[in-house]
């Protein structure tokens, strides 16, 4: 998400030239807001209903080095992130969630499901595709069959959100979902960060991981059909599926951060429509008390970035 560093978190101030990329997740009954140096985790807790919060600053190479920062390379730092710092707060959300039930949650449980989910990601989202481009195509690696591949991937994707989204658990995660895209929209607006203001604010942004995933794909069918070229048989078809994860992340990243900042041109405004739209999957309108958790979190990362600069 994007927002401007100096507007004020009540959202009156005018927006400044200098503008920094705000980003959040939804976690187990809360929300996780990214700053430029600090983060913030807040949850809902169920049964009294408090808000809980954790605080950190972000130190290591990866939030820091300038390295990081450049073109494509910020793409592989974004991945990186959703791996330490994404799974960092949700394992903290989980936690706290399951202390308030007296369920006790250990790293080697929460290892054993990471690496069931890596596993299961593998197979579904690059078996299966390559599986079935290679049933509907005869000539494995060639441009039709990168295309097939490319929307076998995409239906899997769509179709996998739509039935984990009939979940009540995940139901209210997407709701969470909203409630971030929210009130990062209504900073972005200048708007006041209270219920009604950021209840107006729409569920859908540019820069959301679920258009990314779009994005990915259609970078995918491009870089793949370069591939193509040379003929690939099974085996190099699997590992230059592997090997061009980085590569295709760094650029799709590029694509979205450029569309995102030229979202008012009437191009790029259309183009965004389907990156925007597939949002609907993993987002659904939030309750006032979920906009309160996100917005808590939001203000909290942005007390640690003015504490920083005082």
């Amino acid at each position: 998400m994007q927002a401007p560093e100096e507007a004020g978190a009540s959202g009156s101030s005018p927006r400044p030239k200098d503008s920094f990329f705000y980003g959040g997740q939804a976690v187990i009954e809360g929300v996780m807001m990214r700053g430029r140096n600090h983060y913030a985790v807040a949850v809902r807790v169920p049964s009294t209903r408090e808000i809980r919060v954790q605080r950190g600053e972000l130190q290591s190479a990866l939030y820091t080095s300038r390295f990081w920062k450049l073109p494509f390379l910020r793409g592989l730092a974004l991945l990186a992130e959703q791996m330490h710092l994404g799974m960092k707060s949700l394992m903290w959300s989980a936690g706290v969630n399951a202390g308030d039930q007296d369920i006790e949650i250990g790293r080697r449980e929460i290892v054993a499901s990471m690496a069931v989910a890596l596993t299961f990601t593998m197979v579904l989202f690059i078996g299966l595709p390559l599986l079935g481009a290679g049933f509907a195509v005869r000539r494995s690696g060639s441009f039709w069959f990168v295309v097939v591949e490319g929307l076998i991937r995409v239906a899997l994707v769509l179709g996998y959100l739509w039935l984990i989204a009939m979940l009540k658990d995940v139901r209210r995660v997407f709701q969470y979902h909203g409630a971030e895209h929210k009130t990062i929209n209504a900073f972005e607006s200048g708007w006041h960060l209270d219920v009604p203001s950021v209840r107006r604010a729409s569920t859908l942004h540019p820069r959301c991981g679920t258009g990314f995933l779009l994005v990915v794909v259609v970078v995918s069918v491009l870089v793949f059909s370069l591939v193509a070229i040379f003929h690939p048989n099974w085996f190099w078809l699997v590992v230059s599926r592997l090997l061009g994860v980085p590569l295709i992340a760094g650029a799709s990243y590029e694509v979205i951060r450029l569309m995102a900042r030229h979202r008012d041109n009437p191009v790029v405004r259309v183009l965004l429509l389907p990156v925007l739209y597939t949002q609907k999957f993993t987002t659904r309108e939030p309750e006032d008390d979920m906009l309160e958790v996100a917005m808590v979190a939001f203000n909290a990362a942005r007390e640690g970035e003015e504490a920083r600069v005082a």
